[in-house]
C-alpha cells in the first residue's frame, strides 16, 4: 500500500484570509487531555497500544509515573457536535489510501487534529510511532498556550520580581510573595494538602563548572539551606540524594539556559516532591538568573501541578 504523509502548511504559516474569517467555536476540555477517535477494537489492539505508548508517554520528573496526556477514547459514531470541539484530537479512519495529516482549527479554535487513515491497525500504528514526537510537541504547545491564557484572566499584579531582578513571570493572583530578601524571592500558592512554589535568585556569571549537573545540585542545596527551611528545627530543602536529576541545555526568553528536572527532599524531615529549575544566562548583567518551581502535595498526582509551574516559567521575560 502506498503511503502518503501530508502536513498542512497552515500548521507553520498563516492560512488563507478566507479560512481565517471562517467562524469556529472556542475549543474546550480539560488541560492535558487528548480525544482519541477510534473504535473499541482499535483502542484495545495494537493501535490503541501505540497511542498510549507513544503519545501518552510518562511525564518526566515526577515521583510516580503519570502520563503526559490523559486519553479520552471516543467511538467514531459519537464524534459529532460538542465532542469535536476538543483542543487536541487524534482521529483514526479506515481507508484504502494510507495517510497522516495535521489540521489546525478544523472544528474549533485553538485546535490541533492529527488525522490518520489506513486499511489496518499496524500501518496506522506505524504512522503514530513515526510522528509521535511532532504530535506531542504540538499538543504540549497548544496546552501551554491555553494554560497561559487562563492564567492571564486572573494574573497577579505583584512587582516583586521586577523590582528585585528586572524580570517578569506571568502567574495567577493566588500566588503570593512569602519571602523577599536581597537576592532571593519565594512566591507560594496553597493547594490541597500543600503548596506550589516559585523561587528566584541570581549568581555571578563566572560561577561555571565542567560538571553543570553537580554545580546545579550544590547550588540548590546551598540555597535550600539558606532560605528554604523544613518544618522541623535544622531541616532544609536539598536535592534528593537517591537519584540524579535530568539535565538539558535549552533556551528561555531567547537566552542560553540549563533545564533541570528532579526530586527535592527535606533533610531531617519527611517532605519531598518534584522540581523544575532553569538556570538562565544573563550576559548583559554578568549573572545567572535561576527560576525554579517545586510542588509539595503528598499523596496527590502532581502532573498538573508541575505543568502549571512549567507554564509560568515559560513566560519568563527579562525587562532590562
Amino acid at each position: 500500500m502506498k503511503k502518503h504523509i501530508l502536513i498542512l502548511a497552515c500548521m507553520a504559516t498563516a492560512c488563507s484570509s478566507k479560512k481565517e474569517q471562517r467562524y469556529v467555536p472556542d475549543s474546550n476540555g480539560n488541560l492535558n487531555q487528548v480525544t482519541v477517535v477510534m473504535n473499541n477494537a482499535q483502542w484495545e489492539g495494537v493501535l490503541g497500544d501505540a497511542v498510549r505508548n507513544e503519545i501518552a508517554t510518562i511525564y518526566e520528573g515526577l515521583p510516580m509515573d503519570e502520563p503526559r496526556f490523559s486519553m479520552k477514547q471516543l467511538h467514531p459514531k459519537a464524534f459529532d457536535g460538542f465532542a469535536r470541539n476538543s483542543r487536541n484530537i487524534l482521529w483514526f479512519k479506515k481507508d484504502s489510501l494510507a495517510s497522516f495529516e495535521l489540521r489546525q482549527d478544523q472544528f474549533a479554535k485553538p485546535q490541533i487534529v492529527a488525522f490518520f487513515k489506513g486499511e489496518d491497525q499496524e500501518l496506522m500504528a506505524e504512522y503514530v510511532r513515526e510522528n509521535a514526537t511532532l504530535i506531542q510537541e504540538l499538543f504540549q504547545e497548544n496546552e501551554r498556550k491555553e494554560k497561559l491564557r487562563r492564567i492571564k484572566k486572573a494574573k497577579a499584579n505583584e512587582n516583586t520580581l521586577e523590582n528585585r531582578f528586572k524580570i517578569s513571570l506571568t502567574y495567577p493572583s493566588a500566588y503570593k510573595t512569602v519571602k523577599d530578601t536581597t537576592n532571593f524571592t519565594w512566591i507560594e500558592k496553597p493547594v490541597q494538602k500543600g503548596t506550589l512554589n516559585l523561587i528566584v535568585y541570581s549568581l555571578p556569571l563566572n560561577s561555571v563548572s565542567s560538571n553543570p549537573l553537580t554545580q546545579i545540585k550544590n547550588m540548590r542545596d546551598s540555597i535550600g539551606k539558606l532560605y528554604v527551611p523544613g518544618r522541623l528545627p535544622g531541616s532544609h530543602m536539598i536535592t534528593e540524594e537517591a537519584y540524579l536529576p535530568y539535565l538539558y541545555k535549552t533556551e528561555l526568553d531567547g537566552k542560553e539556559a540549563y533545564l533541570t528536572k528532579g526530586m527535592w527532599e527535606v533533610k531531617k524531615d519527611f517532605m519531598a516532591g518534584p522540581f523544575v529549575n532553569y538556570k538562565v544566562k544573563d550576559e548583559k548583567n554578568d549573572r545567572w538568573i535561576i527560576v525554579e518551581g517545586f510542588a509539595f502535595a503528598p499523596s496527590l498526582n502532581k502532573r498538573d501541578y508541575m505543568f502549571e509551574l512549567n507554564t509560568i516559567i515559560s513566560s519568563f521575560k527579562q525587562n532590562e
